[in-house]
């Protein structure tokens, strides 16, 4: 048995998403809650254009759901209280000596270091409960960490962040070879390309101490995608030459040094409560497509667009505005997780 985790790129069964539930990373108002609610429908209606979607639904929003929600788009009802499914969701992995398995890594998922506002126990049981429900293997892991905290090329590479694996609210008593060997038995990988830390914003309350998956991907192999923050009056001019530097001091599983593709960020630096972390990095590769974020500027979405289509050949590159996800902690990969087709 040799489980390994696909690329993004690789063929998909269908997206998992999870339905916001009444809450702190909601909003308090009924405007802000109307607005979570359109901006989760409205990736769940872009991905729909590629390929199926199922989304977990807390059953006090079953009602909603059924109102808001694309008629193709399956409902599981199921009890939810944080809805970023890539990082409380399982990270599905295949048996290239067993074609036709596919396997559900369950991580520990602990809120993203258990800060006082999180609340996480109900959507923690969401990679066993989908796993039943398409028949993966369930893969426990005795490890925090979230789905956004990894990035792969499907070929034995993986992206993580010092301040995410080794986040003592996370992981105490972790070292890199501890993660790293975790990160071989669940999801195949033999190189990890470690960085330091991820953006400004994502240290602030409501962030994950440092997501990889706003500041790097791997859209095809020895090629990466980098945010560029390109103001050097944003603090993240510093942090992402600091990155940069870092991946070109590394290899990929095979031993290539990557072309790196400078993904710039949009012109806003910062709203009311300071630096901005948005980042076209956040994107979503589906069957024949890219979702990708935008922000509300023509110039920079347009720009990022054409990054993607030449990074992603052959697919249709959509852009849904991502600003409601961003101001509730996350983007449009962090809502979704990705669920690769194999030949049963």
């Amino acid at each position: 048995m040799a489980w390994r985790m696909p690329s993004e790129t690789a063929p998909h069964e269908r997206t998992w998403m999870a339905f916001p539930r009444e809450g702190f990373t909601l909003g308090d108002t009924d405007a802000a809650r109307d607005e979570g609610y359109a901006a989760w429908t409205a990736v769940a209606a872009a991905v729909a254009r590629f390929e199926p979607v199922a989304m977990v639904v807390d059953p006090t929003e079953t009602t909603r759901a059924r109102r808001m929600l694309p008629g193709e788009v399956r409902i599981v009802e199921a009890p939810v209280d944080e809805f970023w499914m890539r990082d409380h969701g399982p990270t599905f992995v295949v048996d290239d000596e067993r074609p036709g398995a596919l396997g559900a890594v369950d991580w520990i998922f602990n809120g993203w270091g258990a800060p006082d506002w999180a609340e996480w126990q109900k959507s923690a049981a969401h990679a066993r409960l989908i796993a039943g429900e398409v028949g993966a293997e369930l893969i426990p892991s005795d490890i925090v960490n979230e789905g956004g905290g990894i990035h792969v090329d499907g070929e034995g590479t993986v992206l993580l962040t010092e301040t995410v694996q080794l986040d003592p609210r996370r992981n105490p008593t972790a070292d890199r070879a501890r993660i790293e060997a975790e990160m071989a038995r669940t999801i195949g990988t033999t190189r990890a390309v470690w960085l330091s830390r991820g953006l400004t914003r994502d240290y602030d309350d409501l962030g994950t101490n440092g997501h990889i998956d706003i500041v790097a991907t791997i859209p095809s192999p020895g090629r990466m995608l980098l945010h560029d923050q390109r103001d050097a009056s944003h603090p993240d001019h510093a942090v992402t030459a600091q990155l940069r530097t870092e991946v070109e001091a590394q290899t990929d599983a095979v031993g290539r040094r990557f072309e790196i593709v400078a993904l710039p960020a949009p012109e806003t630096l910062t709203d009311a409560h300071g630096p901005v972390d948005w980042s076209y990095v956040n994107h979503l590769v589906v069957n024949g497509g890219v979702i990708a974020c935008g922000f509300g500027e023509k110039k920079a979405d347009a720009r990022a667009r054409a990054i993607l289509a030449e990074a992603y050949p052959g697919r249709e590159v959509v852009t849904v505005d991502a600003r409601p996800l961003f101001d509730r902690g996350g983007g449009i990969h962090c809502i979704t997780q990705q669920q690769p087709k194999v030949t049963r």
